[in-house]
């Protein structure tokens, strides 16, 4: 299992944000970039030559926008005029190519050749080879070899070798106007660090230095069709990419592995419900917490016994049960505490079980990771459970 540290009075609160999430994350420019990531301003100190007239030339030479293009040139010439600027000759030759640019592109829109070179452009944004490509369970390298900076085309490799990252879920945005950097970043960290869950189930699987990492589309890029979050796994570690594949899920578990480790999941899941506000400062809140804590426990205790596990792990999960049980009632206390110390007695108690001896021997039954996950920091639990603190993923 993987819970939050116990917090109190007795006990030491973690220095700093800590957790899976505390890392770098993967977001903004480019067609793809990690977060937090700052592009480098495209302006330098103000030049002798008139902005506009560049850009002006740019559109003209590029044939992208003409209306723009000529535009920007015709303003590029008004404004060189009044401020005695250079760059007459760029409006001018800008301006020209520009006409002839809207020239040639009323005509391929009356043929329907401008719609096939679209079409065209869409299908490279999609080839193979590039970020926009990759899919679930993919694993690929960047050119930089890091996953910090701007990317525009990615390698696929196999999972079983080295790689920068691999794929764990693809969310697609819908369509309308770019939503800005901002909005498209808080929806790749809602919806990939809750997707991670269903890709890799056991957290204890997942080595120290791996994190979340996301890639977005740009607005340069959502100009060309990109709409998708590209949620992946990679190392923390510039200098010890992945090897092996992370997945651990309904495609790669047994039976008797998937019914372990969603017990163990909906466990987790109410213990990282607890309040924020202390029971010296909210008793009430605690109680219904510690209630809801003692009603999942006894649900999965029940869906654990019910399970037909294989002889040789029946046993192993029989005293993991067993241990469940005791946790149960500590939690039951718990909930009818008429005082806070008697509340954190019966708390501590009920947190002794966790990732103890009984469930690393379950594990090992099963056939799963059976490593306890380390944590950050040396907190003071109130408690001989082994393991207890914040996971860092």
């Amino acid at each position: 299992m993987s819970i939050p540290p116990p917090h109190g009075p007795h006990q030491q609160e973690p220095p700093g944000p800590q957790g899976p999430y505390a890392q770098g994350q993967f977001p903004p420019p480019g067609p793809y970039a990690p977060y937090p990531y700052h592009p480098y301003g495209p302006y330098g100190r103000p030049a002798s030559v008139n902005g506009l007239a560049i850009a002006a030339l740019v559109l003209g030479i590029l044939c992208f926008l003409p209306a723009v293009g000529l535009v920007l040139g015709l303003v590029a010439l008004a404004q060189i005029k009044k401020k005695g600027e250079r760059g007459k000759g760029m409006a001018i030759a800008g301006s020209v190519l520009s006409s002839v640019g809207l020239a040639l592109w009323t005509v391929t829109l009356s043929t329907g050749f401008a719609s096939d070179v679209w079409e065209s452009v869409k299908d490279a944004a999609s080839a193979d080879g590039t970020a926009y490509a990759l899919a679930e369970g993919d694993c690929f390298n960047s050119p930089s070899d890091s996953l910090e900076g701007a990317t525009y085309d990615v390698t696929e490799v196999p999972c079983a070798g080295r790689h920068d990252g691999e794929v764990f879920a693809v969310v697609t945005l819908p369509g309308g106007r770019f939503p800005g950097d901002d909005s498209v970043t808080r929806t790749a960290e809602d919806k990939c660090y809750t997707l991670e869950a269903q890709y890799a189930m056991d957290p204890w699987a997942v080595p120290e230095a791996v994190d979340v990492y996301y890639l977005v589309p740009s607005s340069q890029s959502w100009r060309f069709g990109d709409r998708e979050i590209t949620c992946l796994f990679g190392s923390t570690d510039t200098k010890a990419p992945l090897t092996g594949s992370l997945r651990n899920d309904e495609t790669t578990l047994d039976a008797d592995q998937l019914a372990f480790l969603k017990a163990m999941s909906a466990v987790d899941d109410v213990l990282y419900e607890e309040p924020e506000d202390y029971p010296e400062d909210d008793l009430p809140a605690n109680q219904d917490w510690a209630k809801d804590v003692e009603g999942v426990l006894g649900e999965q205790i029940e869906a654990l016994e019910a399970h037909g596990w294989q002889s040789g792990a029946e046993e192993s999960v029989a005293g993991l049960v067993a241990d469940m049980r005791d946790a149960r009632r500590a939690w039951e206390k718990a909930a009818a505490s008429d005082d806070v110390d008697t509340f954190y007695e019966h708390y501590d108690t009920g947190y002794e079980y966790v990732d103890g001896p009984t469930t690393v021997t379950a594990r090992k039954a099963l056939g799963l990771a059976t490593a306890v996950p380390t944590y950050d920091g040396e907190y003071d639990t109130g408690s001989e459970s082994p393991g207890r603190g914040e996971l860092d993923v």
